[in-house]
């Protein structure tokens, strides 16, 4: 007779424990995330300050207006493809990390639903006479929301499909626009 309380409660007990995991899992990722885009910065930093150090040492030692336009030209293609590469590297990192949180979130919601699906079965079974229509309303419930769930997943995976898909075609729109001004450029 005390039963169904204790399941209850032991259920409880284990959904708290499972929701802490999972902030533990996502918290690990949003850090290794931050992580890999603080390193991506400090390389890009680097790189970019010895790069102009150059840059401006060759163009500080143009000869005439000639000359100087000539090594602006030329140093604008290298420039913009690693503004491109750099890009791409921030939509990967970020790709990645919402892949991370996606599967743990997912596998998170599929443990719970087992664990729900589990109590309702073993709370039914002990469930007094004539209380059958809301059991199957409670199963229904689930069942909905199962389903409403697993919709929003694919709409959102698609939505996320089609943001990359963007991203990747302004990028490429960018490198071939660059691509085309840099010989303009250098003719000038």
């Amino acid at each position: 007779m005390f039963a169904i309380p204790e399941q209850f409660s032991s259920a409880t007990k284990a959904n708290l424990e499972s929701q802490f995991a999972i902030l533990n899992s996502l918290t690990s990722k949003a850090f290794e995330g931050v992580e890999k885009l603080v390193e991506l910065n400090l390389t890009a930093a680097k790189a970019s300050l010895e790069e102009s150090t150059a840059a401006t040492k060759q163009l500080l030692a143009a000869k005439d207006a000639q000359e100087f336009f000539s090594l602006s030209a030329a140093q604008a293609q290298p420039t913009a493809e690693k503004a491109i590469s750099y890009g791409r590297q921030i939509a990967a990192i970020a790709a990645g990390t919402q892949a991370e949180f996606s599967k743990a979130a997912e596998a998170q919601l599929a443990e719970t639903n087992r664990k729900v699906v589990a109590l309702v079965d073993e709370v039914t079974k002990n469930a007094p006479a004539g209380t059958e229509n809301v059991v199957a309303v409670v199963k229904a419930t689930i069942g909905n929301a199962n389903a409403g769930y697993e919709q929003l997943s694919k709409v959102t995976k698609q939505a996320v499909e089609a943001l990359e898909a963007n991203v990747n075609a302004a990028m490429n729109h960018f490198t071939q626009a660059t691509a085309k001004a840099a010989p303009k450029a250098a003719k000038k």
